[in-house]
């Protein structure tokens, strides 16, 4: 698996990977029916900490730095 996720790119990552998670538990935000959809939060913190997205593969992009 090649890297394709840059620094910049991996930071966002985490950050909003992060904030879908506290909104999925909920921490800070009202307890609503939808608070499930936070969850998807895993999938952006997975690929900062992989350095790979599979959706950038499919596209042909990258945001690393060239080599």
């Amino acid at each position: 698996m090649t890297k394709n996720v840059g620094g910049l790119d991996r930071l966002l990552r985490v950050a909003i990977g992060l904030l879908l998670i506290a909104y999925a538990i909920p921490i800070g935000f009202p307890q609503t029916g939808w608070n499930w959809v936070g969850w998807i939060g895993v999938v952006p913190l997975l690929t900062a900490l992989v350095g790979s997205c599979p959706a950038y593969s499919l596209l042909g992009m990258s945001t690393c730095s060239r080599q």
